[in-house]
């Protein structure tokens, strides 16, 4: 399979940004595609990419940091525990937190990353990942989950000093019927709204993003109020 040239990749790019309202970002999902691709995209204005295997992750910032500084990563995969101390430093966000424990260790690494600096203290912007899909592989708190997570951040807020919740994330069921996409979209934004009102939360004016949508559903999560879509193949193409 050949390389994309520079120019395909920011004419794909130019496409989808003419697509998107002044309230939603593009997150060009960078996973599988080489180092390459990103600075392709870059040159053409994109700085917000997303990876989902910490390995890769870490190879994609270690080769470009220091050139491309500006570059915010988002994780938007399964994340293990034992994986976080190895993006906790340079993570702009962790979208797919899927449990309590796994915030819990957000919240370790970033004061590990911090030691005893008040004055920088680590804060990592995470994103709670909501369940919708039909396909029980795929992650995420349930409605009553989130909402107990919700409580215990409340009652505990000393505990959660490293972490900052901005939003919601979610994932619909591949299918390729539209009005079941349709269906599980208006929930994660009926379920966004209610955290938002909930008194709950630490920051309610941070909690501002909705990450939904990719590149065969993004449409319909525009819709729904999405403010972050994770495009992958629509820029990149099918994996190399």
């Amino acid at each position: 399979m050949s390389l994309l040239r520079s120019e395909e990749i920011a004419s794909r790019l130019s496409k989808l940004r003419a697509e998107l309202p002044s309230t939603a970002q593009l997150v060009a999902v960078s996973k599988f595609h080489p180092a390459d691709y990103v600075i392709k995209a870059y040159e053409a204005h994109q700085r917000i990419f997303g990876e989902s295997r910490v390995q890769e992750l870490v190879g994609k910032w270690e080769a470009l940091h220091e050139s491309y500084p500006d570059i915010a990563w988002h994780f938007i995969g399964p994340l293990q525990t034992n994986k976080v101390k190895y993006i906790a430093p340079f993570i702009a966000m962790i979208e797919s937190v899927t449990s309590e424990r796994l915030l819990r260790e957000i919240c370790r690494q970033a004061d590990r990353v911090s030691g005893s600096s008040i004055n920088n203290r680590r804060v990592i912007p995470v994103l709670l990942e909501l369940h919708v899909a039909q396909e029980e592989t795929k992650s995420g708190f349930s409605r009553d989950e989130l909402f107990a997570l919700l409580e215990t951040i409340h009652r505990t807020p000393e505990e959660w000093q490293g972490v900052e919740l901005r939003g919601l994330m979610a994932m619909a069921s591949n299918t390729e019927d539209e009005a079941q996409i349709e269906r599980e979209f208006a929930f994660v934004r009926s379920v966004f709204d209610e955290v938002r009102t909930s008194g709950l939360l630490l920051c309610p004016e941070r909690f501002t993003e909705l990450s939904m949508g990719m590149s065969g559903d993004y449409p319909i999560a525009l819709r729904h109020g999405a403010t972050l879509v994770r495009i992958g193949s629509a820029i990149f193409g099918d994996r190399l």
